[in-house]
């Protein structure tokens, strides 16, 4: 017999049932569940054939421990206070909580792929801000990328023909070819056939000064080309002012002149010109020039002298250095500071 009390509560001396098992409404009341799991009629499974679950019969307890078949589970969560309805923690571990987002396992994190939470819209994201521009903003962007296109097309194609062997295109677009790679562009090497250079050029230059009195005087041969190769040698990035600069205006002036230094072509005027400029340039910042002092005239030369063959080859060469020298050329007084105004 059970006595029901006002809330509900179990009657004081409730008769235990003989197998130790409280019944369902005990169960109930202590906000426990029963030892057999609730049937469809609210009956309750013998106790042999509950499931192995964590805290049932048969299955390790939280302590690690397991219960001997037949013996009464624990109570998965401590009654509530009294007045306070009975939570429904049924299918929920201890500690976690209700509705609580299951966590990733780490099976789970080595399965999906590095930035797969993020590919799909790093992927999307360039073509919703180009879909975001209006029609004539596309239009404008497809138009500037065609150009761009175009122009590294026609390049590639000037250049390539420019190094390349003389064929029928070349010769007959040579005027055009010209005209988009030089100077800018200029090649001095040969795409098939590569010819080193086997003698060594230098430029040496020498100054006629007046000085602030009035009175002359003349300097010694300097060397631009040594002191070009001293602020190359060891230098990781040299300018291409130091690599370039002196040894493709002299290229130009002999490619202009004849054995006598005799212009040839239009270019010839313009080719003095540049290596005067530069050789008064080099002048100017080496020194040379006194205060109060200024160039009257400038000579340049050349240094030739042919490259020493390997010594496992019979080739017989002379050593010895050959001279090129200039006429003597009047400074103007705008090539004073290199030209600059």
């Amino acid at each position: 017999m059970r006595a029901v009390g006002d809330g509900g509560g179990a009657a004081q001396g409730a008769v235990p049932r003989p197998d130790g098992v409280p019944s369902a409404d005990e169960a109930g009341a202590t906000g426990g569940e029963p030892a057999g799991a609730a049937g469809p009629a609210g009956s309750v499974s013998p106790v042999g054939q509950l499931p192995a679950e964590p805290g049932r019969l048969g299955a390790p307890v939280a302590d690690g421990a397991s219960r001997p078949t037949g013996a009464a589970p624990a109570t998965r969560h401590a009654a509530p206070p009294s007045g306070d309805a009975p939570q429904d923690t049924t299918r929920h571990s201890i500690g976690t909580p209700l509705f609580a987002d299951a966590p990733e396992s780490a099976s789970d994190r080595a399965a999906a792929p590095a930035g797969a939470a993020h590919a799909s819209l790093s992927d999307s994201a360039p073509v919703a801000r180009l879909a975001a521009l209006s029609l004539r903003a596309q239009i404008a962007a497809a138009a500037v990328v065609a150009v761009v296109a175009a122009v590294v097309v026609v390049h590639v194609g000037m250049v390539f023909l420019h190094v390349a062997p003389s064929n029928t295109v070349s010769k007959e677009h040579a005027e055009a070819i010209d005209d988009w790679v030089y100077p800018e562009f200029e090649q001095n090497w040969k795409l098939f056939a590569p010819n080193p250079l086997q003698q060594d050029i230098a430029v040496q230059v020498r100054a006629e000064v007046r000085s602030g009195d009035g009175g002359y005087r003349t300097t010694g041969w300097l060397d631009l080309s040594a002191a070009d190769g001293r602020a190359i040698d060891g230098n990781l990035l040299p300018s291409h002012t130091q690599q370039n600069e002196l040894r493709r205006a002299w290229d130009f002036f002999t490619g202009t002149h004849d054995n006598d230094n005799r212009a040839v072509g239009m270019r010839g005027a313009l080719s003095e010109e540049y290596l005067r400029r530069i050789v008064v340039m080099r002048l100017e910042r080496g020194g040379v020039v006194r205060e109060g002092g200024t160039l009257a005239r400038v000579q340049v030369r050349s240094r030739t002298t042919n490259v020493r063959p390997p010594e496992w080859s019979d080739e017989k060469v002379s050593t010895q250095p050959t001279f090129r020298v200039l006429p003597w050329w009047r400074v103007s007084a705008a090539e004073v500071n290199g030209g600059v105004k």
